[in-house]
């Protein structure tokens, strides 16, 4: 019983994480125009909020890809010596993509951070 209670306190939070990820795409749409302007117009300031966008959408996918990581571990800490081969696969691959997306959206953060140019295209999963 208490894993179905975890369980559905885990679609809460995913279903919080589908209204950021909302936000994040209504954000990178902006995003887009700022950078179309840059781009057709030589537009300084439209460069300049473009990269802060760009930073902040990062930020905040940063904090989603912890989270998924963070609960990706949590699953691997519980597994045990009486779970299928197949389940212990699994989760072990689940909490390596994890932690992979976790290492390109810090690559993606730093690259938005240190491209004053926006020469480099990056883009969220």
């Amino acid at each position: 019983m208490n894993d179905k209670l975890d369980r559905l306190e885990d679609i809460k939070i995913e279903n919080f994480i589908w209204v950021i990820y909302i936000g994040i795409i209504i954000l990178s749409w902006y995003a887009n125009s700022k950078e179309k302007k840059f781009i057709l117009y030589n537009d300084e300031k439209s460069r300049e909020e473009y990269q802060r966008l760009l930073i902040l959408i990062f930020s905040i996918l940063l904090f989603v890809y912890y989270y998924f990581t963070k609960d990706s571990y949590s699953d691997l800490k519980k597994l045990n010596y009486y779970d299928t081969d197949k389940k212990k696969i699994l989760t072990y691959a689940s909490f390596t993509g994890s932690l992979l997306i976790l290492i390109s959206g810090v690559i993606f953060l730093i690259i938005a951070i240190t491209d004053d140019n926006i020469d480099t295209e990056i883009a969220f999963n």
